[in-house]
């Protein structure tokens, strides 16, 4: 069985419950295959209310196997075996129900469904009860005096008359638990059980249709071959751009901008040439119809405005009129004409250049080399005479003014070109005393106090490289060098004071005496 049908059965016993009918509660109790702990334990409770002992018991033990925590099983065994006068078994199950609750004064079983506080006292109560039974008055005392240290305020009463009870050496009456009370199933998944519908009922809001009202979906109708006797009623259409007509007549096409028709259909004219040709929209689109092949639909918002109409039409169409150059698909809308206008022809190439990263321009084929490298040049943020551009990446086929354009062009492969770029600022450029110059391509801000700030553009003096963090750079503004200077011998001693010999070694070959003679 089913989640779901053991869940749908479970509700079901406990609506019966609750409506008094005991007897088919239980029935449907034990129609459920495989019960869980708390099912055997509702079986158990409503046997024990019909006086069926042995059935309780085995239901109880059923219960107790499947949830050997279940404290409220143990109690509820202990009264079935109390009833059955087997003593003994009473007091075992209910120590067993109060080593369950682990010291706690009570159990509340809420929570997991069954609106029941089990509470410690009465396990004591029903165990002394049974120890009376045995004559055992000392144990029975010592077990009412215990149950005093977990009693609460509604429970005093119960256990002094008890008490009482057993100095006088008389059987009192045990705490039974309330059959009627039962496990129930989560009410969440309960209301999951009932189908929702999450989508709602279709309505009608807008149709075509004069006083339709039907929202499902219509079987497929058969195909009407022929044109029809009559003329087709005109439909209620929501208020469109231009003049409703009905086609009278099949028109098909002969060039592009036309739009194929057949009789019945509605199209709005937004257009009528001097050569009685029709600019119309028909199911979002836009084409040319013979203006004779139409024929004006009337509308109001009250409803149908019934036109008189002549005999039906002969099944020959009339003559196809004569295009003129002025009127073309589309001309209607002077937004459309702009856009069309607008559109270039598909002539653009896309010109992928490497660079140290790679990026890609999108130019006219054919343009030419000075095009090109201003293109190029924008895209890079620097000056077209800096940048020169490869064929391939060897650097023998740099390109100029003088090279081909053409043959250039012609090796575009699907409408893409790869080029190479390098700028100069890129390669090294010694000054006249050798020295090392490097341009900064962007500007930079220190943000520690031994770094150098620079923008974009100085020409900075490279003195050594190294793998060290540190490279020393001497500017042509002359600012910075003896605060560097200063910075990099603080810096040395901190690593004197870390205890990096080698490093410092190292650093006193590499860049000190480099420094030292570049400097001084």
């Amino acid at each position: 069985m089913s989640f779901l049908d053991t869940l749908r059965q479970w509700d079901d016993a406990v609506t019966c419950v609750d409506r008094k009918d005991l007897t088919e509660a239980l029935r449907i109790f034990l129609a459920i295959h495989q019960p869980n702990s708390k099912i055997s334990f509702n079986i158990g409770c409503l046997q024990l209310l019909n006086q069926n002992l042995d059935a309780a018991e085995k239901a109880f033990d059923s219960s107790i196997c499947k949830d050997e925590h279940l404290a409220v099983a143990f109690f509820q065994r202990g009264i079935t075996f109390y009833k059955m006068n087997r003593y003994e078994e009473s007091i075992g199950d209910f120590q067993l129900a109060l080593k369950s609750l682990r010291g706690n004064q009570l159990i509340d079983y809420k929570v997991l469904g069954l609106r029941y506080k089990l509470y410690a006292c009465e396990v004591l109560h029903n165990m002394a009860l049974s120890e009376a039974h045995l004559g055992q008055w000392e144990k029975a005392q010592k077990n009412l005096t215990k149950a005093l240290e977990y009693k609460t305020d509604a429970k005093v009463n119960i256990i002094n008359r008890a008490m009482q009870s057993t100095l006088k050496q008389k059987v009192f009456q045990a705490v039974e638990f309330p059959s009627t009370v039962l496990f129930r199933p989560n009410k969440h998944y309960v209301a999951e059980l009932e189908k929702k519908d999450y989508l709602g009922k279709a309505k009608v809001v807008a149709s075509v249709i004069p006083q339709d009202q039907f929202s499902g979906f219509a079987p497929l109708q058969p195909q009407v071959e022929q044109e029809p006797s009559g003329p087709k009623e005109p439909e209620v259409l929501r208020a469109l751009e231009g003049d409703p007509h009905v086609v009278r007549y099949e028109f098909i096409p002969e060039t592009s901008d036309e739009l194929p028709v057949v009789p019945g259909n509605i199209v709005f004219v937004l257009q009528k040439g001097s050569d009685n040709w029709a600019s119309v929209v028909f199911n979002g689109r836009k084409g040319l119809v013979p203006y004779n092949y139409l024929e004006r639909l009337e509308m109001s918002l009250g409803g149908l405005q019934k036109v008189e109409r002549s005999e039906p039409p002969s099944r020959v169409p009339p003559t196809r009129p004569e295009r003129k150059q002025g009127l073309v698909r589309g001309e209607s809308s002077s937004e459309d004409l702009q856009q069309k206008e607008a559109q270039p022809a598909d002539s653009s190439c896309v010109v992928k250049v490497y660079y140290t990263f790679n990026f890609a321009v999108l130019l006219a084929s054919g343009s030419t080399f000075k095009t090109l490298i201003e293109n190029i040049s924008k895209k890079l943020n620097t000056s077209s005479l800096s940048i020169t551009l490869r064929l391939t990446s060897d650097a023998t086929s740099a390109m100029s003014e003088d090279t081909d354009m053409e043959s250039v062009w012609s090796g575009a492969q699907s409408k893409r070109l790869k080029l190479w770029c390098s700028t100069k600022e890129q390669t090294s450029v010694k000054s006249q005393n050798n020295d090392i110059i490097l341009v900064a391509i962007h500007s930079y801000e220190s943000t520690n106090p031994e770094d150098l700030n620079f923008n974009q553009g100085d020409k900075i003096m490279l003195i050594s490289k190294s793998n060290h963090p540190l490279i020393p750079l001497k500017t042509y503004f002359g600012f910075k060098c003896s605060e560097m200077i200063f910075l990099f011998i603080f810096w040395l001693l901190q690593l004197t004071r870390t205890g990096w010999k080698d490093i410092l070694m190292e650093t006193l070959a590499s860049f000190l005496l480099p420094l030292w003679r570049k400097f001084l």
